[in-house]
């Protein structure tokens, strides 16, 4: 039953559908103007209002303004595709011509109550969400995340240039998904370049675009992705792999606000935010060379850290949760919970890699599972899985042990092998001998 609003000057049609809608057990209230309905009571408190267009006085379509967030009607005798338009463009959620079918109104009616309902739904999970937490798709409530909050609500409405700094699978990108998302750009695009997946020779067209003829395989001219995040944002994730002459180029869209495509003479302008993450320690760069010093302090104007996930004590279990009610959704699985134990062995591991490992553990051990319950054995945590010291050197560091193992094991395992064994994933693997200088040794098959 929904409490609606009829606007009609003629009586006769006005009591008709009043007894229409009542026989559909709706409340009905009625006026014969708009200045007649907002003396008898205050329109934001209706479901629907069905309004006439022409009316004594204002136009019906003056209902829009005085309850914009109250479904209208308009209805009227002079049907026509100009009037129905303008009656749209005003905000009208329909468009009914009379005289009219009591069937089509009663649907109409029906849907437009629908999708109000629909829209109160939404709104009010989003406010649930929005409180729980601050930043959708970010679950936490220890004092380092609450600071990673308030620095996202603080800087996302301005055009601040943001570095997301932590360590691999801590959630950089959704931390810039959400600057997007919360700032006035939302309505563009956000273009995400992953900077240590494009080898050298590549990046400066992917990110600038290229000419036809620009190099050998450029049969045609291409835009490149700052391009494409004109009027929105992009986000450089691993920023700090970018090669020395890309640095350049991306230093000129920051102070000039254009790009110049390979192979081009004419800059074109754009206008995009800059986000960048990376998890390599960018001043240690400038000192090595490997990173522009203006660059550098181009980018370093707004700092976000995120927390490991070992250093994010009480908020392991709720974030768990979450993740494990997500995994059985995706996986159209029952919903499943955790064993005491369970949630021990989930607070004691260290989680080398945060919380793309947890939630790849979580995917893993809801498709093994017989029971609704998950069990340390399902979960595959032992109480300290991060590799051991070695004994014989009681005084060897996590990464000398790292970089004694890899060294010693790299010419029998497979990347993936190696990553299993140290209970990393292949992108840490990956990050980790980047940061030590250990190359990765090329094996027979893969020259």
């Amino acid at each position: 039953m929904a409490y609606i609003l009829i606007i009609e000057d003629e009586k006769v049609i006005r009591q008709a559908l009043r007894r229409l809608l009542e026989k559909r057990q709706h409340s009905v209230a009625e006026a014969d103007s708009v200045e007649a309905a907002r003396r008898q009571s205050e329109l934001t408190e209706f479901d629907l209002i069905i309004a006439d267009l022409r009316l004594p006085g204002v136009a019906g379509t003056a209902v829009l303004e005085c309850a914009p967030r109250v479904p209208t009607i308009i209805m009227t005798s002079y049907a026509s595709v100009r009037s129905a338009v303008e009656a749209m463009k005003l905000g009208a959620l329909d468009y009914i011509a009379k005289p009219f079918d009591n069937d089509e109104l009663l649907l109409t009616v029906q849907r437009a109550l629908k999708e109000n309902r629909m829209q109160r739904q939404n709104a009010a999970l989003k406010a649930d969400l929005n409180r729980d937490y601050p930043v959708a798709g970010i679950v936490g409530n220890c004092k380092a995340m609450r600071d990673v909050f308030d620095r996202i609500a603080r800087v996302a409405p301005t055009t601040t240039t943001v570095l997301i700094l932590g360590e691999s699978g801590t959630g950089k990108e959704l931390v810039a998904r959400a600057l997007h998302e919360k700032s006035e750009r939302h309505d563009g695009p956000m273009i995400t370049v992953n900077c240590a997946a494009i080898p050298d020779t590549l990046i400066e067209a992917e990110l600038f675009g290229h000419e036809k003829g620009a190099f050998t395989g450029a049969v045609g001219a291409r835009q490149g992705l700052v391009e494409s995040a004109d009027g929105g944002t992009l986000f450089l994730d691993e920023i700090g792999e970018l090669p020395l002459a890309a640095q350049a180029r991306l230093l000129r869209v920051l102070q000039e606000g254009e790009i110049r495509r390979v192979g081009s003479s004419q800059p074109r302008h754009v206008d995009v935010r800059l986000l960048a993450a990376t998890h390599r320690d960018l001043a240690s760069r400038v000192s090595d060379g490997a990173f522009r010093e203006d660059l550098y302090f181009r980018i370093n104007v707004m700092e976000i850290g995120l927390p490991p996930l070992r250093e994010r004590g009480d908020d392991l279990p709720e974030l768990a949760r979450h993740l494990l009610e997500r995994a059985c959704t995706r996986l159209k699985s029952p919903p499943m919970h955790f064993s005491n134990e369970t949630l021990e062995r989930i607070r004691s591991y260290k989680w080398p890699g945060n919380v793309r490992e947890l939630e790849n553990a979580l995917e893993r051990a809801v498709i093994l599972s017989d029971s609704v319950v998950i069990t340390p054995d399902i979960l595959g945590l032992r109480p300290n899985a991060e590799p051991a010291p070695d004994p014989a050197n009681p005084g060897l560091s996590l990464e000398g042990y790292f970089r004694q193992f890899v060294l010693a094991n790299q010419d029998q395992y497979t990347e993936t092998e190696l990553a299993r064994r140290l209970g990393i994933s292949r992108k840490a693997l990956w990050e980790k001998r980047q940061r030590l200088g250990i190359p990765r040794k090329q094996r027979p098959e893969e020259v």
